[in-house]
């Protein structure tokens, strides 16, 4: 009897010690040049490879990892998903000291969770360059399946900050590259010009399901990756991460079903389907099967946008093909937008009642589910399952329009409400705070905000430890939003009750409501809760819970100075330009902006005294919600040698030959994008001028037009070559005609 004592203290010893074992890694973060598409870049690898290396732990593990910063420049790396102390999160200024150029840090912390999780820097756009790695916990039992990490990235070969500037200069250069410029002529050749018409008339930009043109699409940092070690018959489990900077993720398996096992790290109730989206910063672990001997089937990874895709083949032999998915008709895409925006701007759901992913509105642009052809003519395969498509002919406001529904029975796609929690996820006893975020944004200048303010516009929302904090978001912009919790699960309140899933990201699609709620369960500190997709984070669509009664944090020295650097990143101003080098002179402007305001200057430059001298410069701000007002001061000077203009519009006299005034306005834009320009200078005279730039013609043939008060007036085009240069050709009423380039930055 002593002796069986003793052996099962010893066995318990050795349980004990092994649950508290030590897991130490050291990281070197270095500046390195890649070449994916046949061009020479810079990036981020961390142990010298794209994506970084897998982190493995035991639920019950210490974690050390030394981050060794080889770069002369500073970096972060943030665990996304894990329970941590604040200071360990790794949010540089606000919760861990950043990682200063050529130091090391050392990031300790008990590991309290299992599943699938994921580690990035959260240091400006170095995630975008390659600081991205998985990080896996298992359970303190073995696995029950073999099991494969799959970790999903996007890559530009631009500079990522330009990526950021183009995005806030609303070029379509990215949409050029897609082949998604919704312009005019292709809107005449597929029968929707009024489509198109209606789309401008109230405001918008052509759609746009992803933001950014990306090169390549990465599984495990290779667009084909092999898992032969897997044989038929057998099951395995794919941990998924979707690590991209924005791109969300179409997931299809060719050899059958794929049963979802876990999200975000968490468990659920195992759910068969053909497919699901994995939004960005989302994880999914899923099991599949291998069917047959000698061959690898493709898991496909297809971009939201359609624009490329990711592999993994699993097993070895013939490849089996998965169907690879259409191109997207963006024109039904158009017309659904049509209906759901107001000439005012807000989004409506015209009573659908929205959430959970179950109402996927781009479906309509899916020649898999509606069944039309692509852009070769080809047919498209059509499904048509009793609950795939619903006619909405009964809804209000939705008359003509057929809407995808999710889950079906012949072809299963995943949303929220498909999740259920193993076990009860009730949240402890504590008094209910009710939070309203309204996501909002401006498209058009790339402005992303919550309430219509940005993280640094706002105060960090105080919290109480015992707290429960209950959430209602409403997506009321164009895009969706993979909106990301720090250091807290969240229950979605998807209608299963006590057995809602827990996740740390949810993605809340246009017009959707979610409502999701967490315990305030830390001792202290600042927790982030952002969109995760890279550049909407950047713009200040955030907000920081902050725990009542914080100690200071030993990281973050000078509080106060380290937040400012925090608000910094959505206060930033983008330069651009458009200068035009043309044969009766040059014209042209440059503008330098942020969230609320603006300078610009213009210039109209003739070759002699009669073509003229014109120079305006303005600076402004931007007063209503939906950014089409703006103010303005500034002043004006020009000179011209020719005759007396006489009276302008209003029955004042002309002074547009010579004239060096200040003056005040107001810029208002008009349906079809026209904008309005109302102006009165210290002479007391006034002016109206009506401007409208970028008709997309074709894919890359653009006109523009203005008119004023003063008579003045000019047309134009450029053919767009590459990012940077135009061919030009315009009309101006004091310079002429004139051809040549324009260099838009």
């Amino acid at each position: 009897m002593k002796q069986k004592l003793t052996l099962l203290l010893f066995f318990f010893g050795v349980l004990i010690l092994r649950a508290q074992d030590t897991k130490e890694y050291d990281l070197y973060v270095r500046d390195t040049v890649v070449n994916y598409t046949g061009k020479s870049v810079k990036a981020i690898a961390i142990n010298g490879q794209i994506p970084a290396p897998t982190l493995y732990f035991t639920e019950g593990d210490t974690a050390v990892i030394r981050v060794h910063n080889t770069m002369h420049h500073e970096t972060s790396i943030h665990w996304h998903g894990l329970l941590l102390p604040n200071e360990q999160d790794g949010v540089p200024y606000l919760t861990t000291a950043p990682i200063k150029g050529m130091s090391v840090h050392t990031y300790k912390f008990p590991i309290r969770q299992s599943g699938t999780y994921w580690y990035h820097s959260h240091t400006m756009l170095q995630e975008q360059s390659g600081m991205y790695g998985a990080l896996v916990i298992h359970k303190k039992e073995p696995p029950k399946l073999r099991e494969y990490t799959l970790l999903l990235s996007d890559w530009t070969d631009a500079d990522p900050h330009e990526v950021e500037r183009s995005l806030h200069k609303a070029t379509d250069w990215y949409a050029i590259k897609k082949g998604a410029t919704q312009n005019y002529a292709a809107a005449i050749g597929k029968g929707h010009l009024k489509t198109k018409l209606t789309n401008e008339w109230k405001r918008m930009h052509a759609m746009d399901v992803s933001d950014v043109y990306y090169e390549r699409f990465f599984a495990n940092g290779k667009t084909d990756a092999e898992a032969p070690q897997f044989k038929a018959g057998e099951k395995v489990r794919i941990r998924v991460i979707n690590g991209s900077s924005s791109t969300y993720f179409w997931l299809n398996y060719a050899g059958g079903k794929i049963d979802v096992v876990a999200s975000d790290g968490q468990d659920v109730v195992p759910v068969a389907v053909d497919r699901l989206i994995v939004g960005a910063s989302e994880t999914y672990d899923v099991q599949v099967t291998i069917p047959a001997e000698g061959m690898a089937y493709e898991f496909l990874a297809t971009a939201e946008d359609r624009t490329g895709h990711a592999s993994l083949w699993l097993g070895s032999g013939v490849k089996q093909l998965q169907a690879p998915l259409p191109k997207l008709d963006y024109f039904e895409g158009m017309k659904m937008m049509n209906d759901m925006m107001t000439l005012g701007g807000n989004m409506k759901d015209m009573g659908m009642n929205m959430s959970l992913q179950q109402m996927d509105m781009n479906a309509v642009m899916y020649p898999e589910i509606t069944g039309k052809t692509d852009k070769s003519g080809a047919t498209m395969p059509e499904h048509q399952p009793s609950n795939e498509k619903m006619e909405a002919m009964d809804m209000p406001g939705m008359k003509g329009h057929t809407m995808p529904t999710g889950g079906t029975e012949d072809l299963v796609t995943l949303n929220y409400a498909m999740l259920k929690a193993p076990e009860k996820t009730v949240l402890p006893e504590g008094p209910v705070r009710v939070l309203n975020f309204e996501l909002t944004g401006n498209m058009n200048r790339y402005v992303w905000t919550i309430n219509n303010k940005t993280v640094s516009e706002t105060d960090k929302i105080l919290i109480k430890k015992g707290e429960n904090i209950l959430i209602v978001i409403y997506n009321n912009s164009m895009m969706r939003h993979p909106m990301h919790l720090h250091g807290h699960f969240f229950r979605i309140l998807n209608g299963q009750g006590d057995y809602a899933p827990l996740k740390n990201v949810i993605d809340v699609m246009p017009m959707e409501t979610d409502t999701i709620e967490f315990h305030a369960s830390e001792e202290y500190g600042d927790w982030f809760f952002h969109c995760h997709i890279l550049y909407h984070m950047m713009s200040g669509m955030g907000r920081i819970f902050t725990y009542e009664n914080s100690p200071p944090n030993p990281q973050i020295p000078d509080p106060e100075k380290a937040l400012k650097i925090v608000y910094n990143d959505d206060r930033r101003y983008y330069f651009s330009a458009n200068i035009g080098l043309e044969s009766n002179g040059s014209d042209g402007d440059m503008r330098l902006e942020n969230t609320r305001n603006f300078f610009d200057v213009e210039w109209r430059l003739g070759f002699n005294d009669r073509s003229g001298y014109e120079t305006e410069a303005h600076f402004g701000r931007y007063l209503d919600r939906n950014q089409y007002l703006s103010a303005y001061g500034g002043f004006d000077f020009r000179y011209h040698s020719n005759d007396d203009p006489g009276s302008n519009l209003f029955g004042q006299a002309s002074t547009q030959n010579q004239r060096a005034v200040v003056c005040i306005g107001i810029i208002y834009q008009l349906p079809w994008l026209v904008n309005a320009d109302f102006r009165l200078d210290h002479q007391g005279k006034a002016r109206v001028q009506f401007k409208r730039d970028d008709i997309p013609v074709t894919s890359r043939l653009r006109l523009w037009g203005s008119w004023n008060t003063d008579f003045e007036y000019s047309v134009g085009s450029r053919y767009i070559m590459t990012k940077y240069w135009s061919l030009s050709a315009h009309y101006d009423s004091d310079m002429g005609m004139g051809g040549g380039l324009v260099l838009t930055y």
